[in-house]
């Protein structure tokens, strides 16, 4: 059943699998996450087909879980979590309970406007690929309110991380992400970084293991309240591009996702 409207997709049960599943990871996002819901339902409920909206809770300790079930919408889901696992943990949950043929994860604050979304789908239904990376740094990207540190920082690493990992794309940490159901479920069951940068493990990965990838330009506005330490979490990139490379190594990327499922996690890096 198409979803043609806002209030139709908040009223009305799915009645068949959603085309799109939407993941946001959330912690703390009380003030944000209700502009954020609204501004994605309004504009996806237009768009002509089955979707749903999945709320990856953090642990948080405001009432970003009280608001967002309050809601009560008949499409919306919480993943309640009772400790603060990481970013990575949240959207790996988020995106192993989506159900849709096609998986978006982008964040609570919306700094990529959910208006992007077509490109994305264009990408995976009429472009033949798996996995599309949201880039502030691709040609036609446009970037406001940055700042000189966060620029140099950004230039640095990705440099570090081509090298290093060969991932062959200009922006890994763009919260914009969107995933054929089986790459989503495959490199996610692989996961083993909780923290930050979990998003270069499912790059390196992906590129590992033969998916197509596009890299698609995208506006993105700095918004207000970030809760990134950027000092910190470069320390941590740094520590998890190892990671990546010593579980490479030792062959953990080898395991049927299946087993990866079950294994425990081994780099939960907290949140700044």
């Amino acid at each position: 059943m198409p979803y043609s409207n806002y209030e139709k997709w908040k009223t009305t049960p799915l009645q068949e699998p959603p085309f799109l599943s939407i993941v946001i990871p959330a912690y703390n996002e009380a003030e944000r996450i209700l502009p954020t819901i609204g501004a994605i339902a309004s504009h996806v409920s237009d768009l002509g087909f089955p979707w749903e909206m999945i709320i990856a809770d953090d642990g948080s300790r405001d009432k970003t879980v009280q608001i967002v079930e309050d809601l009560g919408f008949a499409n919306l889901q919480v993943l309640r979590a009772e400790k603060n696992g990481g970013k990575g943990s949240a959207v790996r949950r988020g995106i192993l309970a989506a159900r849709g043929q096609h998986v978006l994860f982008c964040d609570a604050d919306n700094s990529t406007p959910i208006e992007e979304v077509s490109k994305f789908i264009y990408q995976l239904t009429q472009g033949g690929q798996d996995l599309a990376v949201g880039s502030r740094a691709a040609e036609g990207a446009q970037e406001e309110n940055k700042s000189l540190m966060r620029r140099v920082l950004s230039g640095g690493l990705r440099v570090l991380v081509r090298y290093t990992l060969n991932i062959k794309v200009r922006d890994t940490q763009c919260g914009f992400k969107m995933y054929t159901a089986e790459a989503a479920r495959h490199l996610h069951n692989l996961q083993t970084i909780n923290g930050f940068s979990f998003d270069l493990e499912i790059l390196f990965l992906a590129f590992r293991q033969g998916y197509k990838v596009a890299e698609v330009p995208v506006t993105w506005i700095d918004a207000p309240g970030s809760k990134v330490n950027a000092r910190k979490e470069v320390q941590r990139f740094l520590r998890d591009i190892w990671i990546i490379r010593r579980n490479a190594w030792r062959g953990m990327y080898n395991r049927a996702p299946e087993a990866a499922a079950e294994a425990p996690q081994l780099a939960n890096s907290p949140t700044a």
